[in-house]
């Protein structure tokens, strides 16, 4: 369900600016109606562990990047894709199964190289969490290549 994508210059999300003037969107937003494969119960990865059937915490951090990485899509050039880096969450409020959850990045400034975002998630409950998160922008063979690389460094595939 959630996967990287790679926004192509000619892609009417790409504002038609200079990489010198482009900025990052201040507001983005990112919507996930909760199914069955997104609670914590489902992501388990041994059957003894016990997790209850309530919105999980890593497809909540999975939402909030999603609604950042949106925001940075006028600076990709080809090649390019944002990554995160970072993120201070805190996961406030169960959300069931069924509710639809809405991540809302806002963009608050630089820290060096990195792209900073204030992130609230809300259910029809009101608000499930909130984070300070923090994205680059990298060449995306470079990274993928680089963590192959890492790995068969170290004795693995």
């Amino acid at each position: 369900m959630w996967r990287t994508v790679r926004v192509k210059p000619s892609s009417p999300l790409v504002r038609m600016m200079s990489s010198s003037s482009a900025q990052p969107v201040a507001i983005t937003n990112a919507q996930l109606r909760v199914k069955s494969s997104d609670l914590a119960s489902a992501i388990s990865t041994d059957s003894q562990d016990a997790f209850p059937n309530v919105f999980a915490t890593a497809r909540l951090v999975a939402l909030m990047e999603i609604a950042s990485a949106r925001a940075l899509i006028p600076l990709l050039q080809p090649g390019q894709l944002s990554v995160g880096v970072s993120i201070d969450m805190t996961h406030s409020g169960p959300t069931p199964p069924g509710a639809e959850v809405t991540a809302t990045a806002t963009y608050v400034g630089k820290d060096q190289k990195l792209y900073v975002f204030d992130v609230v998630a809300k259910d029809e409950g009101g608000e499930v969490g909130k984070a300070v998160h923090r994205r680059a922008i990298v060449n995306a063979e470079r990274l993928e290549q680089g963590a192959k690389k890492r790995v068969s460094a170290a004795g693995g595939n």
